[in-house]
């Protein structure tokens, strides 16, 4: 149960099966966040499903260009047609980079 505003909230119990090492890790950040692993479980999962896209398994609700909104077109002075012409990339890779 869990106290929210002088209300008792009633929780499900599931049974999870986890690997030695995935319990490890687990029981160390619930310890280092002073919380108990069931907490942690259910904030951890509330943030998952909240950024999850319905339908898609691990797959984020923002794209790259969304998370990278702020850099796009903050170069200035460069080919406007670096990323669809080949000849750019001629030498791409070629001394390791």
């Amino acid at each position: 149960m869990q106290i929210a505003a002088g209300w008792v909230l009633a929780m499900a119990v599931i049974s999870l099966k986890l690997t030695e090492a995935l319990d490890a890790q687990l029981t160390e950040q619930a310890h280092r966040r002073q919380l108990s692993k069931s907490e942690l479980v259910r904030r951890t999962l509330t943030a998952f499903l909240q950024s999850s896209e319905p339908g898609l398994e691990g797959s984020a609700s923002q794209s790259a260009v969304d998370l990278l909104a702020d850099l796009v077109g903050c170069c200035e002075g460069g080919p406007a047609d670096l990323s669809s012409n080949p000849a750019y990339l001629s030498e791409f890779g070629a001394n390791g980079s």
